[in-house]
């Protein structure tokens, strides 16, 4: 079976992307690709009012990825593997929530000409976790730029993340739901997901590991 060389993680603010991919980049001995965030001039604007740092917040983010991406042609991606905590295509999520029209349509514009030299991963792994949860582990990580987040917000980002992974159909995707997954404290959790990322091939998945079914 060929081996997945370019994995993108996926998922809602506090869900464990990063955590995973971490984990699985020293597992393969790949490339780790992190997403930009708190390089972000306007992020910390941005949380105390959205409206009005909307359009620079996601303008730097769209800019930033892309040029991520298009360092990711550096690799040969038939010899090395790459697992990245983000999927460039992402990035429409957060525009439609936050841009009014008349920036979205600008948005767009600028987002299908840049998307087109972006690489797709061959498996894309969406972390699900209830809006409770995402806010507990944020509350937990204690970043200073999200501590404003609201309950709203969160709860608002989760269902438009839903609804693109339900849609989602440019690679193969696997939906795992990580409520009660602990990756780095139960290690047959993460090995268990990990062979399934190896082993997955087309169309979606929704899985739950074995760990967090006892």
């Amino acid at each position: 079976m060929p081996k997945k060389n370019y994995v993108a993680i996926e998922g809602v603010i506090g869900v464990g992307k990063t955590t995973l991919a971490t984990l699985l980049s020293k597992e393969w001995g790949a490339h780790l690709k992190l997403e930009i965030v708190e390089e972000n001039p306007f992020l910390a604007q941005f949380y105390a009012d959205m409206r009005g740092y909307a359009f620079q917040t996601q303008l730097f983010f769209l800019l930033s990825r892309h040029k991520q991406q298009l360092e990711l042609k550096q690799y040969d991606m038939f010899m090395e593997r790459v697992v990245s905590d983000y999927l460039f295509a992402k990035d429409r999520i957060f525009a439609n929530i936050t841009l009014d029209d008349n920036e979205l349509a600008l948005y767009k514009r600028l987002a299908d000409l840049i998307e087109r030299d972006v690489p797709k991963p061959d498996v894309v792994v969406y972390l699900q976790g209830s809006t409770d949860v995402l806010m507990e582990r944020i509350k937990k990580r204690a970043r200073e730029f999200e501590r404003d987040m609201s309950y709203e917000y969160i709860d608002t980002l989760n269902e438009a993340y839903n609804y693109f992974f339900f849609h989602y159909k440019d690679t193969p995707l696997i939906v795992v739901n990580t409520n009660d997954i602990d990756f780095v404290a139960n290690s047959s959790d993460f090995e268990e997901l990990a062979r399934e990322i190896e082993e997955h091939t087309t169309g979606t998945a929704y899985y739950v590991p074995i760990g967090s079914r006892s």
